[in-house]
C-alpha cells in the first residue's frame, strides 16, 4: 500500500523559510519520479515542482523558480522541498505525489488521491 506522509509545514513570516518532507513507503522510491503540489484556500491543486527518479533532474513552476528547491534522499525514502523567500501567496496545503505509469513529465500529481498534506501559512 502506497503511503506518502508529509510534514514540516507551519506558520512563517514573509521572507522566511521552511523545509517540507515527505516519507514514502509501499513502492520502490528509487524507481519513481516525485512531485510537490499545493492547494491554496478556495483553489484547485497546483503543481509546484518535480524530480526524476534516476538522474535527479528537476523542474519548477514559474512561481517556485529561484525560491524553492526539490530534492530526494533514496536511503531515507524521503522527498524534500526547501522553500525560501516565502510570500503570503504561498499559503497552502502542500502534498507530495509519485509519478504513475502514463503520467506526463514534469507535471503530475494534481489529479489523484492525496495524503493529509502539510499546512504552510505565510503571514506577519
Amino acid at each position: 500500500q502506497v503511503q506518502l506522509v508529509e510534514s514540516g509545514g507551519g506558520l512563517v513570516q514573509p521572507g522566511g523559510s521552511l523545509t517540507l518532507s515527505c516519507v514514502a513507503s509501499g513502492f520502490i522510491f528509487n524507481n519513481r519520479a516525485m512531485s510537490w503540489v499545493r492547494q491554496a484556500p478556495g483553489k484547485g491543486l497546483e503543481w509546484v515542482s518535480s524530480i526524476s527518479s534516476l538522474d535527479g533532474n528537476t523542474r519548477y513552476a514559474d512561481f517556485a523558480k529561484g525560491r524553492f528547491t526539490i530534492s530526494r534522499n533514496s536511503a531515507k525514502n524521503t522527498l524534500y522541498l526547501k522553500m525560501n523567500a516565502l510570500k503570503p501567496e504561498d499559503t497552502a496545503v502542500y502534498y507530495c505525489a509519485k509519478r504513475d505509469d502514463g503520467e506526463t513529465w514534469p507535471i503530475f500529481g494534481t489529479n489523484k488521491p492525496r495524503g493529509q498534506g502539510t499546512q504552510v501559512t505565510v503571514s506577519s
